[in-house]
């Protein structure tokens, strides 16, 4: 039984990341979708993740690094990545 609770999980999470647009997995390595986390993207709508990518892209908004993976993407990208961590995000 536990084999087969764990198999579940990896399909579901395998799923998950199917769907993902490029580069929205790659955001998970510093920011937890979980909103109580350190850095999370969680406490966030797909606006507001979108706006700061944007900002940072444009040099807006200071970063150590996010202005240089931010410019990596279009607008377009941008917002299927903001869109997909927002629908995917622990807002609890």
């Amino acid at each position: 039984m536990r084999a087969l609770v764990i198999v579940l999980a990896g399909l579901a999470t395998s799923a998950s990341a199917q769907g993902a647009p490029p580069g929205a997995l790659s955001c998970t390595g510093c920011h937890a979708l979980d909103a109580e986390a350190t850095m999370p993207l969680g406490a966030f709508s797909a606006e507001e993740i979108s706006a700061a990518l944007a900002d940072y892209r444009d040099g807006r908004r200071d970063a150590t690094i996010m202005d240089r993976i931010a410019r990596g993407f279009t607008p377009e990208e941008s917002q299927a990545i903001a869109e997909w961590i927002a629908d995917h995000a622990d807002k609890e």
